[in-house]
This record gives structure tokens, sequence and C-alpha cells, in this order.
């Protein structure tokens, strides 16, 4: 499962009215949007492909991991088609009867992957398939190669300079914390054990994407922490590790791409990225792990 994107322009009206609950976006709103993904190189298409590459990997993954048994990898979308309940009732059709769900993001919360696996028990217990999933992955040894191996490349780029380290992810009501959500603590987590592997001393957490509500969202904001650091401790050189996505996508190529690119030349500031994920080896075996040790217990 993932969050869904729509595969082309014409698509953003319906995917962003599902995003607000039915409620159409204004024709300001919908113009935003539309303008991000027009300044994202290549468009929409790559987006879904690159969650299509991700789920025909962790299938031939599976099957040549675990001959013994048939995997069959379905998608389920929570914005877009195919959405959650229609990857559920195409494995009824084709007569499945158990299944195990994983949602292409490592750490949980009950806002996030919880809703995912909320919608998917349901349709699940009506059609009667037994689902059960994995809820988060976050300190996965494989996934942490692999997250350190993108910071330690992406550190070539600065040419020996002194750099300061950020992880970021998608920013969520700030709520959470009252409800004793892990989310927040899974992403230090990850983000600590990354930088301990990476032999990184100075690095910090800041949060990204915030949506435009009434409620405060967690913080501080990436944008805020960018200049926070370029006028209070003359930060030259940012490495941007945004530990919260796997792939690359609106909050990753825009988000950080262009708006965090602008304010950091804006500033004089040298930003740089860490590659996302996708579909490398390493991580699809990783959610390979995670669905046969569900599966085995």
């Amino acid at each position: 499962m993932s969050y869904g994107t729509p595969e082309k322009k014409e698509q953003v009206e319906a995917y962003y009215t599902h995003i607000r609950r039915g409620n159409p976006p204004t024709p300001e709103q919908l113009a935003e949007l539309t303008g991000r993904y027009e300044a994202i190189a290549g468009g929409v298409f790559p987006l879904r492909e690159n969650t299509n590459r991700q789920v025909e990997a962790l299938q031939e993954t599976l099957n040549r991991e675990h001959p013994e048994y048939d995997f069959r990898c379905y998608q389920g979308l929570k914005h877009a088609s195919p959405f959650i309940e229609d990857g559920i009732s195409q494995m009824a059709k084709d007569g499945i009867k158990r299944a195990i769900g994983i949602v292409l993001a490592p750490h949980y919360s009950v806002m996030s992957i919880g809703g995912y696996i909320q919608r998917a028990k349901a349709k699940s217990d009506e059609l009667g398939i037994e689902l059960t999933c994995v809820e988060s992955y976050h300190m996965h040894s494989k996934l942490l190669t692999l997250l350190t191996e993108r910071v330690q490349s992406a550190l070539q780029r600065f040419d020996g300079e002194k750099v300061r380290m950020i992880f970021s992810a998608h920013s969520l009501p700030a709520k959470i914390l009252e409800m004793g959500d892990p989310y927040q603590d899974q992403l230090l987590e990850s983000s600590k054990a990354v930088a301990e592997a990476a032999g990184i001393e100075e690095w910090q957490f800041a949060w990204q994407s915030a949506g435009r509500t009434a409620v405060p969202w967690l913080g501080p904001d990436i944008t805020d922490v960018l200049a926070t650091l370029h006028h209070e401790e003359q930060v030259k050189n940012v490495l941007l590790c945004p530990i919260g996505f796997v792939s690359d996508h609106l909050e990753v190529l825009y988000d950080v791409d262009i708006e965090c690119q602008a304010i950091c030349k804006g500033l004089g500031m040298h930003l740089e990225r860490t590659e996302s994920l996708n579909d490398h080896p390493l991580y699809i075996e990783t959610l390979s792990d995670c669905v046969y040790q569900l599966l085995k217990q």
C-alpha cells in the first residue's frame, strides 16, 4: 500500500478532492498543486511507475527467496486508483484467502500506517480474506544499511567540507504526541542509527510538507530550520536525508529539490539530498523479509 498519485494532469483534481475528503479544491488550490506537478521534471507518470516497479520487484524477490510459496503482489493506494479496497477486491476475485499487507513507509503512526491497515482489514474481513499487516520496519538492518550508504555517497559531493546533516519526514498533526503515537520516536531512532553508522556527529531532525489546516502540525519545519542554520550558526553546507520517504515523489522532488533548494540558493548555502530508495534491492529485500517473517508467525 502507498499514498498514491495521479497518473496524468487530468486526474489531479479528483486526486486532490479525495485527499480533501470529497471537498473539491478551490481553483487557486488546484492551480497550485497542478503547478507543482508540472514543475517536476518528467511530470506525473514517473511517480506512479516507481510504485509499480516496487510492487513488481517485491513479488519477484519473494518468489525467488521463498520458492515454496506462490506470492502474488497487489497494489492498493490511499488516494488514487487502484484504491486499497480495489486491491483487496482483486485478491478475492483471484481466489486469495490469505494476505499480508505492508505500506511503503517504514515508520508507524496511527494517522498514517494505521489508517491504511484499518481500511485494508475492513475490506478483507468483508470478503473473507485472512489479513495480517506489517506495522513498521524502521530499524530493519538492510534498510539502515541502504540509508547509510545513501548518506555516505551524498557526503562525497561536498569535497571534504564541514556539513550539517538534517533528517526529515512528513509532518503530522501535533496531537499525535498526546496519543502516545510512536511516529516521532521511530523517526529519531532510525535517524540516530544512520548518523552513527555514517560517522556523523552533527545532525538534527526537521519536519516537512505539513498540511494547511487550522490545527498545529509537528515542527520545526525544514524551511525554518534552514534559515535558522544560516542566520544563527552560519552553516554553509547541508545534507538533507528525507528518511521518512522511500520514493521519489512530490514531497521529495518538489518540496526538497525545488522549494528547499531555492531557499538555500537565496541564502548562499550548498544543499544536497540523499538519493531515494525507490526499488533498490536492499529496500525490496527489507520488504520481503518483513512479509516472510509475518507469514511464518
